[in-house]
């Protein structure tokens, strides 16, 4: 019986897809398409309508010139602004945390789990991310965005808040955030 068990586990697991994708709506109108970036080799991706410039992997992912590879880590928020504050990547230096708007316009909503554009952030998963942001009336909090729903959180930047960090450089244009509704008054 044990041998018989040990053999449909073994299969099972042999034909289970154990991999999650992407489900996009093709009725939904994408609000982040790949013509809205410009793609670089170097693992930057210069978002075209914000003017922002941000790294395509999660800090703990490797870009192999190609895609992400790895695994994003969680950060407590004062280690991800210091990471932020650290980081060099493809000869820049100039990196920071995204505040929750710039963070909140690279959302795709026609598509779920994660809700990114995956040819700009590949490999990119459904986690909630730190932003610059500290959340008004809550010490110890800051915004988080999560990508498996694009929706806003605050998470307590003490002990128990640990999420991913995608870090950015320049500046929005505040005119794209404000018409596309990521500006405080809107949120």
């Amino acid at each position: 019986m044990k041998s018989f068990k040990l053999a449909l586990y073994c299969c099972l697991l042999l034909h289970a897809d154990l991999s999650f994708a992407q489900i996009c709506n093709d009725n939904v109108i994408a609000d982040a398409p790949d013509r809205r970036y410009s793609m670089s080799a170097n693992g930057v991706v210069l978002d075209k309508e914000t003017g922002l410039t941000w790294m395509r992997c999660a800090l703990g992912q490797t870009w192999n010139k190609t895609t992400c590879t790895g695994s994003g880590q969680s950060y407590h928020w004062q280690d991800a602004q210091q990471s932020a504050e650290n980081a060099v990547f493809a000869g820049l230096n100039d990196w920071r945390l995204p505040n929750r708007q710039e963070l909140q316009s690279i959302i795709e909503n026609s598509c779920n789990e994660p809700t990114i554009n995956l040819t700009a952030f590949p490999n990119a998963g459904s986690d909630r991310f730190w932003s610059s942001s500290p959340y008004p009336g809550y010490t110890g909090y800051a915004w988080i965005v999560s990508f498996d729903n694009g929706y806003g959180y605050s998470g307590n930047y003490g002990e128990s808040g640990s999420y991913a960090v995608r870090l950015v450089r320049g500046a929005a244009n505040r005119d794209f955030l404000r018409a596309n509704k990521f500006s405080p008054e809107f949120n």
